[in-house]
């Protein structure tokens, strides 16, 4: 990778997107300032199970099975990413749950795309492939990996960036050479870079246990996954246009049961709802590069991977900013697709 020699860059987002950026950015010598005015870890980033999961993605999710690809390569970007800052990557896998047919079902529809899984004794499906990681934990550390190369952070939401003057939501403009839009749900509308007016929100709740499982693989079942933990999570919906962070039982009931159903213990479980907003595309991947606004730099609309995406986005922010080949997945997540579909 290049160097930035002192370049100041302004991210806005501290979620995943905008915490791996901000690190990419100060280890290439970048003057980095991270601007939310959210607490730390207050974000979808925060509240995810931290899914490092190609392969479960693509089974379960219909748009990102054409990404599985990229996706597994996004994945094997993390050890190196994270090398040296005690996060724990959890490499468990993810056995998959359920009655015959059902498993019949997914075993095929994972054939369908040229794959095969191992079947264990009592008939569940496993991907050995995927892995985890602690979201709050690992939001922590990158923090605090970036602040010790200088980055700066600032509990303040960003209102506009214009021939370098980055403009404030507290009054204040202060001088950038380049802004990277990383505020997930909140950048959509197209106010902050025109390319935005693609994304739409995904409101995703899960719960958290007072018990279950602390170590093992993640459980999946018919619209359900178990993830151990300290708080064991169970998630998680997704619903499409909706932005509010309201806490939703109706919503959530049918995770519990579905929980239930597979760890039968779990029904005297206390849960607490945590609710995050994602913004996703038409085609599943984030829109990353450069914006028709002169200065502006994209990495948003992680749909639900933004955590599995983050050292790629990362990447390719830093290698567009030091004039690098960005490689093999800058096309698919070129941030200006859409608009050029609409031209052709």
């Amino acid at each position: 990778m290049g160097t930035l020699s002192g370049a100041r860059i302004a991210v806005a987002g501290a979620g995943a997107f905008g915490s791996a950026t901000a690190l990419a950015l100060a280890r290439a010598g970048a003057a980095v300032t991270i601007f939310d005015p959210a607490a730390p870890g207050d974000n979808a980033s925060g509240v995810a199970a931290g899914m490092l999961a190609p392969a479960s993605e693509a089974l379960f999710d219909p748009l990102s099975a054409p990404h599985l690809a990229l996706l597994r390569r996004a994945r094997d970007l993390w050890p190196a990413f994270v090398d040296g800052l005690d996060i724990e990557i959890s490499t468990g896998g993810v056995r998959i749950e359920g009655e015959a047919d059902w498993l019949a079902e997914i075993e095929a529809r994972w054939g369908g795309l040229g794959q095969t899984c191992s079947r264990e004794a009592d008939g569940a499906l496993m991907l050995v492939e995927d892995w985890r990681l602690d979201a709050r934990k690992t939001l922590a550390r990158l923090h605090a990996a970036a602040a010790d190369l200088g980055a700066r952070f600032e509990a303040a939401s960003v209102e506009d960036f214009d021939l370098g003057a980055l403009r404030l939501s507290d009054g204040r403009v202060e001088r950038f050479d380049h802004w990277v839009v990383a505020t997930g749900a909140g950048a959509r509308g197209g106010a902050l870079a025109p390319e935005t007016a693609a994304l739409t929100p995904i409101k995703g709740q899960i719960l958290r246990l007072d018990r279950g499982a602390v170590v093992g693989p993640v459980v999946r079942g018919a619209g359900v996954y178990l993830c151990p933990g300290a708080t064991p999570a169970v998630g998680a919906t997704m619903e499409a246009g909706r932005d509010d962070l309201r806490p939703d039982t109706e919503m959530t009931a049918p995770l519990l049961k579905a929980a239930t159903a597979l760890r039968p213990e779990l029904a005297e479980a206390a849960a607490t709802i945590e609710v995050g907003v994602r913004a996703s595309t038409a085609d599943g991947l984030p829109l990353v590069g450069w914006s028709a606004k002169p200065g502006v730099m994209l990495a948003v609309g992680a749909r639900r991977n933004g955590w599995l995406l983050a050292p790629l986005v990362a990447g390719l922010v830093a290698s567009y900013l030091t004039d690098k080949d960005p490689g093999l997945d800058a096309a698919r997540l070129d941030a200006r697709r859409f608009d050029r579909e609409l031209e052709a």
